[in-house]
């Protein structure tokens, strides 16, 4: 294994440009009555600084798959190589689909977290947080507690929490699901121009393949379980994206529709409803 490579089993030949790279990857759970696969035989390379956004059917595996990469999880077979650029920071940060935060820490000590473990000074640490605090419009709520906050704001300060902690690779579980279409819109542009800044490797679930498409390099799309990829689509358009742009490209039409069809109908009701006109 390379210097600065997590490995799971045994060592993987990797180009010089991967930064993530999974092979032959499933995963088993045995729930007492047998043997349930959430995935099977899963094959994908990720390149340093690339935004990759997974799209499939509830139950296909997504969750399970971050939590691997994260090393949550254990594969049953196959093996993960994950490269580092530097020891100075950390290699992964997971947000989850539902929120994390520390019920017993005011919002911004609960954002301050993975500074202070690291031992980050204190200056910088309150700068970053209250960077963060505005750009996740949490400012008037620093001295909060969780339970004084709705879920989609505790899910603001899970977010908040991983950007400022300045992972390499941002792993990120439906970030935005509990988000109003505003704030979403928000934070979708905000965590692009912080990608574009820091040419993080970003591995993003979503429902939404509006979404896929304003924030992704590439779009894999899943099948049902035990999830595999059934396409591995690049996502071309021109950045800065926004939703009310790409939508009036012809471009975005067909490759909608195309992942629309290779979800199927069914999976594909279930995995965003609103179909554009």
């Amino acid at each position: 294994m390379d210097d600065g490579a997590r490995s799971v089993c045994s060592s993987a030949a990797a180009t010089a440009n991967d930064k993530i790279i999974i092979r032959q990857v499933s995963k088993s759970y045995d729930l007492g009555r047998g043997q349930v696969k959430a995935l099977d035989a899963f094959d994908l390379n990720i390149r340093d600084g690339e935004f990759v956004c997974l799209l499939g059917p509830s139950g296909c595996g997504k969750t399970t798959l971050l939590r691997t990469l994260a090393g949550l999880e254990t594969p049953s077979e196959g093996e993960i190589i994950v490269r580092r650029r530097s020891e100075d920071r950390p290699l992964t940060s997971m947000i989850f689909q539902e929120n994390s935060v520390f019920p017993w820490m005011r919002v911004r000590d609960n954002v301050a977290f993975g500074l202070r473990v690291r031992g980050i000074g204190e200056r910088e640490q309150r700068e970053t947080v209250q960077h963060f605090l505005d750009l996740c419009g949490l400012a008037a709520f620093a001295d909060a507690y969780p339970h004084q906050l709705s879920g989609g704001m505790k899910q603001r300060v899970s977010v908040a929490r991983a950007f400022a902690n300045d992972p390499e690779i941002l792993l990120m579980d439906e970030p935005f699901a509990a988000l109003d279409e505003q704030t979403k819109i928000t934070l979708q542009q905000e965590l692009l121009r912080l990608w574009s800044e820091t040419h993080k490797t970003v591995m993003f679930i979503t429902h939404s393949i509006d979404e896929a498409l304003v924030l992704a390099d590439r779009v894999i799309v899943m099948s049902p379980r035990p999830g595999r990829p059934i396409a591995d689509l690049a996502v071309s358009f021109p950045r800065p994206r926004l939703v009310h742009e790409l939508k009036a490209d012809a471009g975005f039409g067909r490759l909608w529709h195309q992942i629309w069809s290779l979800l199927g109908s069914n999976s594909a009701r279930e995995v965003n409803k609103d179909v554009p006109g």
